[in-house]
């Protein structure tokens, strides 16, 4: 293993981000949900495990969709981005299921409101020696990430309609928790699973290099940059997903979170029971001089991952183009079993669908 790849392996297999199953006990939830659909039977579509669930109301038509999401470590660093960029981040999920969000509830947990809290680059050490760190009280870090959700809901035309507020932390980090509810605009619920070899990945939206957390925990950058917001560019990948999605063409869908095209490829061809193969030379990227593994690997906001057979490609890309969004078409499913990235024609990392035991122990001892 290369050190990319180590990375993200850590990252798809190990790290509870991508592997929730490991701390809560999934097989609960089914029982109690089965349970629960006795009483309103057929309500739950898609439950735990997906980008977002998917249900009906009882006696309402249509489907709707929710996702809840915490952005707590990178408001450390950048409150106002790290609260905006996580409501963005559950609208993205809720998008990535076929619905459009329309309301959000939103719950922050800080120190009490007089104390002092260290924002930027050196937070999380709590004293600064950058010299770029702001000293504020907890009460205008509280501001700038409840200023966050309503700049990004704003932009998305999405309400806020309530939420929850503690000052009794004593944590460095804050609690943001944003849960965003929508309702489906195609006639089923699109899902994260690769549905056919062949099948062309395009992918919607420019890549930079912040949210960088996944190379900085394997000591490819010196600083973690937690991702920006980006409003206006969210609103248009919102709208260009939205309407490739009333083409009925396409197979499958997913945001990009955390560990970026790395994560949202591999998940979708593992979880489908395929493989990958994607040029990061193609990707669209918003300034120069990214690394490839910048590019595999790094959280930038505002992007979604469609999924086409080859003959539609030219029919979705025009209609996602038509909107103003950037896209471009940057690999395709395979019948492997490994998602394989390159980069001008190297190599850069071979991720299998199932790592030896070896490896996965390997990844676990990993201080």
């Amino acid at each position: 293993m290369n050190t990319i790849e180590r990375a993200l392996m850590h990252g798809l297999f190990v790290h509870l981000h991508h592997n929730i199953d490991q701390a809560v006990d999934f097989r609960a939830l089914e029982k109690l949900n089965r349970e629960v659909s006795k009483k309103w039977p057929g309500s739950l579509t898609i439950g735990p495990g997906d980008d977002a669930a998917v249900f009906q109301m009882p006696g309402v038509e249509g489907y709707f969709v929710a996702k809840q999401e915490s952005h707590c470590s990178p408001c450390v660093p950048r409150p106002y981005d790290a609260a905006a960029t996580g409501a963005g981040g559950a609208m993205r999920d809720v998008t990535a299921m076929g619905g459009r969000p329309i309301f959000l509830l939103d719950f922050i947990g800080t120190r009490p409101l007089e104390d002092e809290v260290l924002v930027g680059p050196c937070g999380f050490a709590d004293k600064c020696s950058c010299g770029r760190c702001k000293v504020m009280t907890s009460k205008e870090r509280l501001d700038l990430m409840v200023q966050g959700v309503i700049d990004m809901c704003k932009t998305m035309d999405v309400f806020v309609i309530g939420g929850g507020l503690s000052t009794s932390f004593t944590d460095i980090v804050p609690a943001v928790v944003v849960a965003v509810f929508g309702k489906l605009v195609t006639k089923e619920p699109l899902t994260k699973p690769a549905k056919k070899a062949g099948d062309k990945l395009i992918l919607i939206g420019k890549t930079a290099n912040d949210g960088n957390d996944t190379l900085f925990r394997a000591g490819l950058v010196t600083e973690m940059r937690p991702a920006t917001a980006l409003f206006e560019e969210e609103r248009t990948t919102l709208e260009a997903s939205l309407a490739a999605f009333q083409t009925g063409k396409i197979h499958a869908c997913s945001d990009l979170g955390a560990a970026g095209i790395g994560a949202a490829v591999c998940e979708s061809a593992r979880y489908g029971g395929f493989g990958a193969k994607v040029d990061l030379s193609a990707v669209p990227v918003s300034i120069e001089g990214l690394t490839a593994e910048e590019i595999l690997a790094c959280e930038t906001q505002a992007r979604m991952m469609l999924q086409v057979a080859p003959a539609d490609t030219d029919e979705v890309m025009a209609i996602v183009t038509s909107k103003k969004a950037p896209a471009a078409i940057i690999g395709e499913i395979t019948k492997d079993d490994k998602e394989v990235f390159v980069y001008q024609g190297q190599t850069v990392a071979t991720i299998p669908n199932k790592p030896s035991k070896e490896i996965l122990k390997s990844l676990k001892d990993r201080k």
